[in-house]
């Protein structure tokens, strides 16, 4: 594999030691060759470490006629371009050949020229209009990615890769006094330093880091300030010090040029204050140097820095949280060893230039494998964009299931609101009805999934059903093989419906998963004869939950105790609903009183659910909670497993449940609860026969420790079938 690399060559900082280590790393692999547009310390540095590298310095119409030439000539793979300056040549180029051309995003485009208006309105817009161009573009963070694709960009050709660094980088020699000595700095020997390296520009924030160290310094005499950079905002910077009464206790270093290793090893906590970032390396610098960073949650520092755990965050621009972070680490050296080799051992396992090196390498791969192939990846149409949060989590699950048979899968969702679609999920979205776009994405998928959830079904509505059958049957004849993923069926109550569904399933699909036997049942009673028909069970079973103390946070900010004991309660409208509201409030009052647990009320489909809630809520005499929305379903998952019980009519309440193993019970309005709660092995009361004391009865049983040990066997065992779902779909793929 042959690939042209395009920088400018007047970069500094991040993305240069992103190119010049990943370029240094590729060549042991692939052919990587390098084109600058100017000579300077990049081209410099590049030729030491071996990489074949090329400087066309002149006008941007000479370089760009010099590139075309060197692409002509070159026999490339793939076109590989770094900043505005090479996005635009890359896109200017890119239709005189056949190849791929990608762009690594390395900072947000919008704020690189923040407060330059004039460089905004030009070379900003342009380098805008050529990212848009490209094939392809990396983006150096999920959080860049998302940023992207809150912008208009297709997340389908948007991959990620972090910033790696050297962990077989020896330690420095030199120590903290020599290497003070060696840039002027005459902070005391029982400094504690802090350290923040970066452009002194509106983006970076420095000012933020000057006036939370300066907060904290007031409450601890050792804590010293050590700045690495410079920047159009010195002058600022040395005059808010003396504004704040620290001058004497800062140390401007300028840039440093014969490496940062002495920097980190020198100071004691690494400060990060920046408005917008996509994985800067002066947090992976610092994990390698066995140092906890403060930093701004913003970006891809939060993939690295967990609150606590391996160093601090504080939101944009608060620097007395910051000062508080600052001073705790200050005052606790235990801590500051604990967190900086968490860190460390993250950042190694995870974030290292060999990782940061395959992950290229796969992005390589993946992109030619989609530039030859005629088809690849998954288009999934459900009831997905009405936000009902039991939907929601269903794509969420069959995406990352998805994504364990490969990271960069092509996956489309037909969504009744695309826009909220990628912008929660960050994945590829169609509307739908819009046929002509879906048959042109069908025509490039090799798999189309109809499901999860209760799709072949005409309770709520004949037309959902002639229109999810229409996909399937538009999917077969675009060239997909088709799966009906870990899904629900029925009630069919009109003979034309139960035929039709019939002739377009036998017809159209190769491979049936069911989330419950009921569903199995209907499938033969109508008449399916397709040969793999599997009873699998619901793709939320195996689904990926926030931790424990994700849920206790969310939940203190919510004013809900974490520690408390609660019953969680999934209601929905449903005729009849005003007579049975009583009872409910009843077992509810019985159950707190017989054992201290709290009402909880989690809507799924928070807006028509939360009225029903309140309702329910409103004559309870007694202590309630009522969940916020969160369009997070791994989260109400963790959140759903700090419940002691569990009493619902939503089937993804009930599903929830299983997932943390809380005892629960059914109220069924629908057989597809009644049918779930059977495959799970719990007990469930027909909605139209609830009472108060038989729900009590049923809660006490679901609670006895006989109840709770074979729902946590049930769970198991279902667990392991529910991955028969994704072994479908991988073979049906052909990986």
């Amino acid at each position: 594999m042959r690939v042209l690399h395009l920088i400018s060559g007047g970069d500094s900082g991040g993305a240069k030691t992103h190119v010049l280590s990943l370029l240094r790393d590729l060549n042991d692999n692939i052919d990587a060759d390098l084109v600058c547009y100017m000579e300077a310390d990049f081209s410099k540095e590049a030729r030491e470490m071996g990489i074949p590298t090329r400087v066309f310095p002149g006008s941007f119409g000479v370089g760009l006629k010099k590139t075309r030439e060197a692409i002509e000539n070159g026999n490339y793979d793939i076109i590989h371009c770094h900043g505005s300056r090479a996005n635009l040549t890359g896109a200017l180029l890119k239709r005189h050949f056949d190849i791929p051309f990608i762009s690594t995003v390395h900072s947000d485009y919008k704020l690189d020229y923040l407060g330059r208006p004039l460089a905004a309105m030009t070379y900003g817009r342009l380098n805008k209009l050529a990212l848009h161009h490209m094939d392809y573009r990396v983006c150096v963070s999920d959080s860049m990615r998302q940023t992207l694709i809150d912008r208009g960009f297709d997340p389908n050709d948007l991959l990620t890769i972090y910033n790696g660094v050297d962990f077989s980088h020896p330690a420095p020699s030199i120590t903290r006094r020599e290497w003070f000595g060696k840039i002027g700095c005459d902070f005391p020997d029982d400094s504690i330093v802090l350290g923040i390296a970066a452009r002194f520009d509106a983006v970076k924030d420095v000012a933020t880091t000057v006036r939370g160290f300066a907060g904290a310094a007031e409450k601890n005499e050792r804590l010293r300030l050590l700045i690495a950079g410079d920047g159009m905002e010195r002058e600022m910077l040395e005059e808010l010090c003396v504004q704040l009464g620290v001058r004497d206790k800062v140390f401007f270093a300028g840039w440093i040029s014969d490496g940062m290793d002495g920097y980190y090893a020198s100071i004691d906590i690494n400060a990060i204050s920046s408005l917008s970032e996509t994985f800067p390396y002066a947090v992976t610098e610092a994990a390698r140097a066995g140092k906890p960073t403060v930093a701004s949650r913003v970006g891809g520092l939060p993939r690295l820095i967990t609150n606590g755990e391996t160093g601090m965050l504080f939101s944009p621009r608060d620097h007395e949280t910051m000062a508080r972070c600052i001073l705790a680490l200050a005052n606790d050296e235990a801590l500051r060893k604990r967190l900086g080799q968490a860190v460390y051992e993250k950042a190694k396992r995870e974030f290292s230039t060999e990782s940061t090196c395959r992950r290229q390498l796969k992005i390589y791969k993946t992109v030619l494998e989609r530039y030859s192939r005629p088809r690849s990846g998954a288009v999934i149409c459900g009831a997905y964009g009405h936000g009902n949060a039991g939907d929601e989590a269903l794509l969420t699950a069959i995406a990352a299931q998805l994504r364990t048979i490969d990271p960069d899968m092509r996956i489309t969702i037909v969504s009744k609101n695309p826009k909220h679609t990628k912008s929660v999920h960050a994945l590829s979205a169609i509307r739908r009805g819009q046929f002509i776009r879906l048959r042109r994405e069908l025509k490039r998928s090799k798999l189309f999934i109809s499901g999860g959830g209760s799709l072949i079904q005409d309770v709520t509505s004949r037309r959902s059903l002639w229109f999810y059958l229409h996909t399937i049957s538009l999917a077969k004849k675009c060239g997909c093989k088709v799966q009906m993923y870990g899904c629900g069926m029925g009630p069919l109550n009109y003979d034309y419906d139960r035929r039709r569904a019939a002739k377009t399933i036998n017809r159209c699909v190769d491979a049936i998963t069911l989330r419950d036997p009921l569903s199995l049942e209907l499938t033969r009673e109508i008449g399916v004869t397709v040969q793999e028909v599997l009873v699998t069970g619901d793709p939320v079973l195996n689904m990926h939950c926030r931790s424990d103390a994700d849920a206790a946070a969310f939940m203190r900010s919510h004013d809900i105790d974490p520690d408390g004991r609660y019953i969680c309660l999934g209601l929905r409208s449903w005729p009849g609903f005003d007579e049975k509201c009583g009872e409910i409030r009843k077992a509810l009052r019985a159950c707190y009183d017989k054992h201290g647990l709290t009402p909880l009320f989690m809507p799924m489909n928070y807006d028509l659910d939360l009225p029903v809630s309140e309702q329910v809520a409103g004559g309870l005499g007694i202590p309630f909670k009522i969940m916020p929305k969160t369009e997070d379903a791994e989260l109400e998952i963790a959140i759903m497993r700090q419940m002691k019980m569990c009493v619902a009519m939503r089937l993804h309440s009930l599903l929830y449940a299983a997932c943390g193993e809380v005892p629960s019970v059914g109220l069924s309005y629908d057989p597809k609860v009644s049918g779930c709660a059977q495959y799970l092995g719990i007990s469930c009361v027909d909605f139209d026969k609830v009472t108060a004391q038989g729900l009590i009865d049923e809660i006490d049983a679901a609670l006895s420790e006989t109840g709770a040990d074979m729902i946590s066997r049930r769970f198991e065992y279902i667990k392991n079938v529910e991955k028969m779902n994704i072994e479908t779909a991988k073979r049906l793929l052909g990986e």
